[in-house]
């Protein structure tokens, strides 16, 4: 039989199988660690940038906003592409975009720069990630085969997050910050090149493409983040401010009403009539807010007032990561005993008792007696959410739409996380200048006429001080981190209302 014959005769929907499984996979996961360990390799580097680049402590979180806006607000439109164009096609422009975006990053010599190939880098991500996914239908058949495959991506994907800040640890201090950007470079461009030996093309399908609405709900959360971080460092009254509020809510409100009359939206909306799939994505919007603030701060805390090495610092976040993988892998055993709604509930209140515990941080705490019980605390609770808030988006829905459901819910935690981290921002910054003012009169008041010519040149205070300003902003924001989390615990017990017997195992990506 000859390959047109095959694929002639190949029932619908059926797996186009290559000869090499093994390296098909392990392209694809490559793909997929390559994109998903970008989110935290880059967190380590984040004081290294800060002071080669000139950002402020406010501005440094665009370094993680301007890649999960763009890649979170295009992610569905990724997914799309992959499917009226050919998914091998998209993947490999998708990996190729994001090589070429991390090259520009790290030759970056200005904050603007940086910010731009971040964006870029994003973009490339949400073409190759849900792609990727996709390609796994496409060259695996149905049943064991398949579900191995899936088991290594979400494997990949998990451990994606402890992967990057080790290796932005090593990279930071052995190499340099550009590195964390460098090192995508070779191993995208390899990819691309053994892809097309190893991964059979997809079937193109018809559709259309919602440039509209990917591009108005994209830019209006870029400008609904830029608010809030402009308010962070000019006030509430600034004219930017102001301005980019009115633009975000004129851009999300045209982003709504594409949505309802477009034949084929890039945001199923109706997936948010089920209350259990709205409360899931609910849920994860508020808790990514407090993930991401919670790596953010930190990050910055262990290097800047505990004084870690960036290796050291990488090392320092592997409990939260480790509890994190456990308590996962206990939520999908016990999920059909206890259902989702327990579960959730447990792992809110945790994840809140963590963030309530790490609002007590100042500048005296030390690793062991500081932010390890916490940091742990709060990992043990997200790793029980992850399995039931996936679950519970996808069940319900059609075999043909489970895709869309599990990204919808990928992209609330995206978005859900550059806005909550720039809300957490607004509240660091705002802290931190009332903070600043008092420990400035206090280091005058007993400063030598020398040390208070030296702040008078330079404007920056002796570390004492200025660890005791950091420790009070990021507090501050940590106080808030305990609301998100509270809402996703009161969301869990008042909207949930799934039950483990109602919910379909075999449907969600990477399971059944």
């Amino acid at each position: 039989m000859t390959v047109s014959q095959s694929v002639r005769s190949r029932p619908p929907g059926a797996a186009r199988r290559g000869v090499h499984p093994a390296l098909t996979l392990t392209v694809i996961a490559a793909s997929q660690l390559m994109v998903v360990l970008d989110a935290t390799i880059v967190n380590i580097a984040l004081p290294h940038i800060q002071s080669a680049l000139h950002f402020s402590t406010t501005s440094l979180s665009w370094v993680l906003n301007a890649y999960t806006l763009t890649f979170g607000g295009l992610l569905l439109l990724g997914g799309r592409a992959g499917d009226i164009l050919g998914r091998r096609r998209v993947f490999i422009f998708g990996i190729l975009l994001f090589s070429l975006a991390s090259l520009l990053g790290g030759l970056a010599t200005s904050s603007g720069w940086l910010l731009a190939a971040r964006a870029l880098q994003g973009v490339g991500g949400a073409i190759a990630s849900p792609t990727a996914l996709a390609l796994i239908t496409t060259n695996f058949a149905e049943g064991r085969e398949r579900n191995r495959a899936l088991g290594v991506f979400a494997a990949v994907s998990v451990s994606g997050a402890a992967i990057g800040l080790l290796a932005g640890g090593i990279l930071t201090e052995w190499l340099s910050w550009r590195w964390v950007l460098f090192v995508n470079v070779p191993i995208g461009i390899l990819l691309a090149v053994v892809a097309p030996m190893y991964i059979t093309e997809s079937e193109r399908q018809p559709g259309r493409f919602d440039l509209g609405g990917a591009l108005t709900s994209t830019g209006g959360m870029i400008a609904l983040v830029y608010g809030f971080i402009r308010a962070a460092q000019e006030g509430w009254s600034d004219t930017l401010t102001i301005g980019a509020f009115v633009a975000a809510v004129v851009l999300l409100a045209a982003f709504l009403s594409i949505e309802t009359r477009t034949r084929q939206p890039i945001t199923p909306l109706h997936m948010f009539r089920n209350r259990n799939r709205a409360g899931s994505y609910a849920i994860m919007f508020a808790l990514a807010a407090a993930l991401f603030g919670m790596f953010f701060f930190l990050t910055l805390f262990v290097q800047n007032v505990l004084g870690y090495s960036p290796l050291r610092a990488g090392l320092a976040f592997l409990p939260v990561t480790g509890a994190l993988i456990v308590t996962s892998q206990i939520a999908s055993q016990t999920l059909p005993r206890f259902g989702p709604r327990r579960l959730m509930g447990t792992g809110a209140l945790l994840a809140a008792g963590g963030l309530a515990w790490l609002s007590q941080v100042s500048a005296t705490s030390g690793y062991l007696d500081g932010i390890l019980g916490p940091m742990v605390v709060f990992g043990l609770g997200m790793g029980l959410l992850f399995v039931p808030l996936t679950i519970v988006a996808v069940s319900g829905v059609s075999r043909e739409e489970s895709g869309a459901a599990s990204s919808l819910l990928n992209v609330m935690q995206q978005v859900g996380g550059s806005l909550g981290l720039s809300i957490l921002v607004t509240v660091f910054g705002t802290a931190s200048r009332n903070e600043a003012t008092e420990q400035v009169g206090r280091f005058l008041s007993s400063a030598t006429p020398a040390m208070r010519a030296q702040f008078q040149q330079t404007g920056q205070l002796p570390a004492p001080f200025a660890s005791n300003i950091l420790s009070h902003g990021i507090s501050m924001a940590f106080e808030l981190s305990v609301v998100f989390a509270a809402a996703a615990l009161l969301v869990s017990l008042l909207v949930i209302r799934a039950r483990a017997s109602e919910m379909d195992m075999g449907n969600m990506p990477g399971m059944g």
